[in-house]
């Protein structure tokens, strides 16, 4: 447990706040984009679909992308490397399963969507990791 004199969240000073700063701004602005501009948020994502139903999809995505941008941002001013680098690690899930989704739907037909989603999972699992070596040396509860 953090001792009242003990500030939590990581540290400005520390190069991990800014990869994880970043990390959570991209997704704000991605949860944003899919939000307010479908269309094209679903190309980007890897499956175009035409007008009505389909499109909700999209603004699923954007949802959750802003929400995990958001609770990113909140757990790195409210908790150490170790919480931060554990929650990035178990998100790595959403990029992966976004690759499936893509290659279930349209196979290797569209390689620089796949490309896409797999560089969002070696980034978040290379932060991950980053958080969970540099926590090895901090003790946090």
């Amino acid at each position: 447990m953090r001792r009242g004199s003990e500030r939590a969240g990581l540290p400005l000073s520390e190069p991990s706040i800014w990869l994880v700063l970043a990390l959570s701004g991209v997704f704000v602005l991605l949860g944003l984009l899919f939000v307010f501009a479908p269309r094209p948020s679903a190309a980007l994502f890897g499956i175009p679909v035409s007008e009505g139903p389909g499109l909700s999809y999209v603004s699923a995505i954007g949802l959750r992308d802003l929400a995990f941008g958001f609770y990113l941002f909140a757990l790195s001013r409210l908790s150490g490397r170790r919480t931060v680098g554990v929650i990035l690690a178990l998100t790595v899930l959403i990029p992966a399963g976004d690759v499936f989704i893509v290659f279930l739907e349209r196979g290797f037909e569209s390689p620089q969507h796949l490309l896409l989603h797999s560089g969002s999972s070696i980034v978040m699992a290379a932060s991950s990791i980053w958080l969970l070596i540099g926590s090895k040396h901090q003790r946090e509860d």
